[in-house]
This record gives C-alpha cells, structure tokens and sequence, in this order.
C-alpha cells in the first residue's frame, strides 16, 4: 500500500511564505526557513520515496539556468516523491512581462517542456517519430502531467468578464501577443510503478 500519511510534504523554494504542514525550503537563511537548501546541489538531503507532495510556487523558472542542473533537478524530484506524489508548480507566463523583467528568471517553464518528463508521452513520439525529447525515458523519470490551468493578465480578464472578447479570442491573442496569460499552474504525478516499496 502506498501511505502518504507519513511522509513529507515539501514547500521548496519557500522565500517568506510559508505553509502549514509543510517543511518550508529555501536557499537564504534570511527567509528564516525550516530547512536551508540549495535546491541547485545535489543529491538533496531526503531520502528516496520519502515525499507526498511538493509545492513550487513561482521557483523553477528561478531554477536550472544550465541544461544540466535543470535537468538534475527533475531526477532529484522524481527521486525523493513517492509513487502518485502530486507536485504543484506554478510559474509566470514567459511572454508576460512578469517573467520578462525579473534578471533572476532564467527559464521558460511549459506545459509542453513538462510534458517531455513523461514516459506514456514519451513513448507516443518515440512511436510516431516525432521531434521532441524523449527526456522521461533519457533520465529514467516519469511524471504525469494531469492538470494544466491558466491565469489571464488582469487586463484581459476584465475584457473577458466585460464581454469584450470571448475565450477563443483571448487565447487567439496569446498566441501572438505577450502579456495576455500571467501565469501557468500545473500538477505533476510521480510514476513509480513497482519502484514503490511496500512499508
């Protein structure tokens, strides 16, 4: 059985808010967080399977500036989540301004480039001979991408309220404008399958 009852719950990259239940994770001591952690070295200090839940609240496009220390860092989650561990990531819109103008920004996170961590998908291009990267099957890591939400600049939300403009066009604009989409909300499922140990 897999009891996430007791394992950890982790809010990594924490800053200054914290959440209840969770151990709250930052590189700078002066966010007075629960643990102090760069998430940039590895390994991290949990243990495999040891993790229920990760938060990563407007943190991963801070995260992984080189292709490699990205991509250690999707092994070293995958590593540490337990079997149908939900990891919710929420990042700004690379086209918004929000990502744009912060120097410490240093990666575009997409519900696509996600998607390149999961086998199922992973394999379905394999089959169709497709482009993208395998990276799931590269790294041996596997997530689900099983939810994908949108929140509009406020600008457009008002327009699309006011009946300005309906969806269609607000998403037809997105696909040529910035500053139409803010920020990008995803959940993760970490795919263990028989990895997992009984406890």
């Amino acid at each position: 059985m897999n009891d996430t009852s007791a394992r950890l719950r982790l809010n990594l990259g924490c800053g200054h808010r914290k959440l209840p239940g969770f151990l709250n994770v930052d590189k700078y001591p002066a966010c007075e967080p629960d643990a102090v952690v760069d998430l940039e070295q590895f390994p991290w200090p949990w243990g495999d399977d040891s993790v229920a839940e990760v938060q990563l609240l407007h943190v991963l496009e801070h995260l992984g500036a080189a292709p490699d220390v990205y991509l250690g860092l999707m092994r070293e989650l995958w590593r540490v989540c337990c079997d149908g561990a939900a990891v919710h990531i929420v990042v700004p819109h690379p086209r918004h301004d929000s990502f744009l103008n912060d120097p410490t920004h240093v990666r575009a996170v997409t519900g696509d480039g996600l998607l390149m961590f999961s086998q199922k998908a992973n394999r379905r291009w394999v089959e169709q001979g497709a482009a993208n990267t395998p990276l799931g099957l590269y790294l041996g890591i596997d997530f689900d991408l099983v939810s994908t939400e949108i929140d509009l600049d406020p600008w457009w939300q008002r327009r699309l309220q006011a009946g300005e403009v309906d969806r269609e066009g607000v998403f037809e604009a997105a696909r040529r404008e910035n500053n139409v989409i803010r920020q990008s909300k995803f959940v993760l499922i970490a795919r263990k399958g028989d990895r997992e140990t009984e406890e």
